[in-house]
């Protein structure tokens, strides 16, 4: 495998997170060299505490008895009424088929 070597300009813009002076810390960056990629190993293998820290913060909890994911058809009118007491209308509207249900 061979590189080709292409002259890649990219120019700094305001708005992106990061300062023209940090643009410039890193802009003159040298390109990798096929020898360069020889020796590259997977982040895992450098930082690997690092890498099962981000691995295990993925996600919500596992909880003991997950809900489950349904389609559902209600009239317009029902789902703007929950959604008019705010956020966690979903779970309200949980708790109103549990109460009807007669589950709780």
């Amino acid at each position: 495998m061979t590189a080709k070597k292409t002259e890649l300009q990219i120019e700094f813009k305001e708005g992106r997170g990061y300062s023209k002076e940090d643009w410039d810390d890193v802009s003159d960056s040298p390109e990798w060299t096929e020898e360069d990629f020889k020796n590259a190993r997977p982040f895992a293998e450098v930082f690997p505490e690092l890498a099962e820290s981000i691995r295990r913060s993925r996600g919500r909890p596992a909880v003991e008895q997950p809900k489950r994911q349904i389609s559902l058809r209600l009239d317009p009118d029902v789902i703007d009424a929950f959604k008019a007491t705010g956020k966690g209308w979903q779970g309200r509207i949980n708790e109103a088929l549990r109460k009807a249900a007669k589950l709780r």
